[in-house]
Parts: structure tokens; C-alpha cells; sequence
């Protein structure tokens, strides 16, 4: 099976936070994913990637803040992530990388 470039474009990387790792416990990854990606597409490359079932997707975005960087006020990237549902019985290392 022949890996996809765009599946590389698709998912920046995973999100490791105490939510996103006690969300592993009910068959969930959480992925940081391109701004544009649509839900299909990442059905498709996290399925491709990881050799996985994908039952759902669910997509949030996170508008950056504006915050202080060494005096001066700058504002953090809008960041869209990815719930992403596994099938029963499936699941994903996110610590081991691609």
C-alpha cells in the first residue's frame, strides 16, 4: 500500500496534553491539522497513515491569542485540530511518530 504525500500535508502532528491523552481511553486521537483540511480528508490520511478504522471526525479551531513576546505584542497562529474516533478495538501510539 503506497503512503500518499498529501496524507503528510493533511496532519501537522499529534497533540499531547493530559485531555487528549485521557480521551485515548475512549478509542480518541488528537491530531494538529491544516488549516484547510476538511473532515473526509482527514478520515482519509489518518486511516491511510496509521492503518486504522476512523468512525468519526470531529474538527475545532483555535483562535490565537494575543500575547506578550519580550515586551511587544504578537498574535499566536490560529490552530485547527482534529478529534479523530477510532473503531473498537483500534488504536494509535502517538509517541512512537510516524
Amino acid at each position: 500500500m503506497s503512503q500518499d504525500p498529501r496524507h503528510y500535508d493533511v496532519i501537522v502532528g499529534p497533540v499531547v496534553t493530559e485531555k487528549a491523552t485521557t480521551s485515548s481511553e475512549q478509542n480518541k486521537v488528537v491530531f494538529k491539522v491544516s488549516k484547510t483540511a476538511t473532515k473526509p480528508q482527514i478520515k482519509a490520511a489518518v486511516e491511510k497513515l496509521f492503518d486504522v478504522k476512523v468512525t468519526g471526525v470531529n474538527t475545532l479551531v483555535t483562535k490565537g491569542k494575543v500575547k506578550a513576546f519580550r515586551g511587544r505584542l504578537g498574535q499566536r497562529s490560529d490552530v485547527k485540530k482534529a478529534v479523530v474516533t477510532l473503531a473498537e478495538g483500534q488504536s494509535i501510539d502517538v509517541t512512537t511518530g510516524l
